[in-house]
């Protein structure tokens, strides 16, 4: 895993001492993602440059040092990721050149040559991996910037004046001298909505985060408005072929041919030069995970828990037991209050643009730990999205079939009844969303955690994303199998992945996720949805791959999320911190917020008349993140 910047053109003049100096500054405000070694190449007279920031996964000697050249001198590449098959792509050319002398065995030279005998397009639907691609062809003066499928690792890119900037996060762009981008008061707006910015936007207007399965091409002299990012793979796509031709073997059929496939992603998946282990909560996603891995391995597979003493938030115990089953070498680590309060101050560093999903804790905490006994660590990620996972999948189509036969004027007038009197805030956002007209914006309702949050932030409209943009919704016919693609697409990219990314790098730890690899990503697409959604339980299919493994009676039990008990807190030790952030004379001065509805869910908060924590996380978060970045944007 690595880090990746650059620049193309300036609006300021950079001579030679001030292009590398530049290089070692945005370079530098990444070194958490390569610790091992730096490296810069630019071309003075292209005004092009590309830095990278390593850290050494394969190939550990000084032959897998980017940014690479290519042997003809004709290509130039920064490379973030890992391509897991690239041993199968290296015969492949050896293949077609049988004289063919490699410099050494790293994934980053099969990709270059890849590239040069089979060119750029058929590389990358050969790539199982992920990545982030910077690519410069100094014969078509072209930039070439690319993202993995399922967008695994981030790639951030836009204009700041006349100079191109890009990179693997927003601390390099703003480390560049030319960097003048306002924060997108829209974006703001999303990050209030649903913790988290989808993409394309980011927090700096003008500055984007290059789409999954995407890749974008750049001309020397090129304006933004004359480039279009290029799709090479769709999530969309793969969700409504998965559907309309869908597996028909039986359910054992379908159980070994998931095994298999999974089996198939970690093979490729456990190949490290490094020490290598997984996380492991005891659920069902992770434990398939290590069960599988320790099949495929002869050594005792390394695994990592967290967990914490406040009641209802513990899992270690349940990842303890899957592990003495499996016969892992386990470490765990019970995390108290104050070692996860340590943590908040950090976040805005860690984080590049304001995140507000709070499990960013416990995910920073276990890589933490995992990274003083290894460099590489498995996550079991994805199973929720592609399995039917959540408890949403389940509930909510039944309240929908409930609701959705009665008239509109009908549920309008109810929700206008019932919303004055006291009841559970579960049940009172069900009763927010009863006047809505479709199962789409019923669903983005529900997910929402400030309803209009547009209306909160001052200046800002209502924008697009991938849950109001039909053009971006998957063509299926359950509500179940829709909320499963849009979260895959959206929810799972930009939170999840998000999260996984900056907690683990933040530690030099690089995850990877199995269940991402495209192709179980479109096996599960194939399968029907009640070999997902079986017998009021998600996940039936890959649960019947688990229990060969592992007894049903250690996994069984209600589904909880890798959580904090961040409520308490807020009230508790956490007040004093978050006091003066939303403190209301500091609101009005900065100018984002009216403060007005913030300052009630606050106090509501404190009372204990609501929860509104999830609320409050994403202004505590932006106003953190604002302290840390108070020089930009204001």
């Amino acid at each position: 895993m690595c880090g990746i910047i650059g620049f193309l053109r300036s609006s300021i003049y950079l001579n030679e001492s001030d292009v590398t100096r530049t290089l070692r500054i945005m370079t530098k405000s990444i070194s958490h993602r390569g610790p091992n070694s730096v490296g810069f190449w630019y071309d003075i007279y292209d005004e092009i440059a590309l830095g990278h920031r390593r850290l050494a996964i394969l190939d550990l000697t000084d032959s897998g040092h980017q940014p690479m050249l290519s042997d003809d001198d004709r290509y130039v590449m920064a490379f973030n990721g890992e391509i897991y098959n690239h041993l199968e792509i290296r015969q492949e050319i050896e293949n077609s050149i049988p004289t063919i002398i490699w410099k050494g065995h790293s994934d980053t030279e099969t990709l270059l040559k890849a590239i040069q005998v089979f060119g750029w397009e058929e590389t990358l639907q050969k790539l199982v991996g992920m990545f982030a691609i910077a690519l410069w062809d100094q014969q078509q003066k072209e930039l070439t910037l690319a993202r993995d499928r399922m967008g695994e690792k981030p790639l951030y890119w836009g204009w700041s004046g006349q100079t191109l900037l890009f990179g693997s996060e927003l601390k390099a762009l703003k480390a560049h001298p030319a960097f003048n981008a306002a924060i997108d008061r829209d974006a703001l707006a999303l990050l209030l909505r649903y913790n988290y910015i989808p993409a394309p936007y980011s927090i700096y207007g003008g500055i984007e985060k290059l789409l999954p399965g995407h890749f974008v091409k750049i001309k020397i002299d090129q304006a933004r408005e004359e480039v279009s990012p290029i799709s090479y793979w769709s999530l969309k796509e793969t969700v409504e072929k998965g559907v309309s031709a869908p597996f028909t073997g039986s359910d054992a059929e379908a159980i070994d041919l998931l095994e298999h496939t999974i089996k198939q992603s970690l093979v490729g998946q456990m190949a490290a030069d490094v020490p290598l282990g997984a996380f492991l909560s005891g659920g069902v996603d992770s434990s398939t995970v290590v069960a599988l891995m320790q099949a495929e391995s002869k050594q005792p597979i390394k695994t990592f828990a967290i967990g914490f003493d406040e009641p209802g938030y513990n899992e270690a115990e349940y990842a303890k037991a899957v592990a003495e089953h499996l016969g892992t070498e386990h470490t765990e680590f019970y995390v108290t209050a104050k070692d996860a309060l340590e943590v908040v101050p950090l976040l805005s560093s860690i984080f590049c643009e304001p995140f507000a999903d709070s499990s960013q804790i416990p995910t920073y905490l276990v890589s933490k730990m995992a990274k003083q006994h290894v460099t590489v660590a498995l996550s079991g990620d994805a199973g929720d999205e592609l399995f039917g996972g959540y408890n949403t999948y389940q509930l909510l189509p039944k309240i929908w079939k409930i609701v959705s036969p009665l008239p509109t004027p009908v549920r309008k007038l109810a929700a206008k009844l019932l919303s004055g009197l006291p009841m559970p805030e579960k049940l009172l956002k069900l009763v927010e969303v009863l006047p809505v007209d479709n199962r789409a914006e019923f669903y983005n309702l529900v997910i929402s955690h400030w309803k209009n949050s547009e209306q909160l932030v001052i200046g800002a409209k209502k924008v697009p994303t991938a849950l109001t943009d039909k053009s971006q919704w998957s063509n299926v016919d359950s509500f179940e199998e829709w909320m499963m693609s849009m979260d895959a697409q959206q929810y799972m990219v930009d939170d999840i992945l998000v999260k996984v990314d900056r907690a683990a790098m933040a530690n030099s730890l690089e995850v990877r996720v199995p269940m991402l690899d495209h192709r179980v990503v479109e096996l599960a697409w194939q399968l029907p949805i009640d070999m997902k959604i079986r017998d009021k339980s998600g996940k039936w299919v890959l649960r019947e791959v688990l229990y060969k493994y592992v007894p049903k009676e250690l996994i069984e039990r209600p589904k909880k999320g890798f959580s904090i008990p961040l409520a308490q807190w807020l009230r508790g030790p956490l007040r004093e911190w978050a006091e003066p952030l939303l403190a209301e004379k500091r609101l009005t001065e900065e100018g984002y917020f009216y403060p007005d509805k913030i300052r009630k869910a606050w106090k509501e908060h404190l009372e204990g008349h609501k929860d509104n924590s999830s609320k409050l996380w994403s202004v505590l978060m932006f106003q953190s993140w604002l302290d840390n970045n108070i020089k930009v944007g204001l």
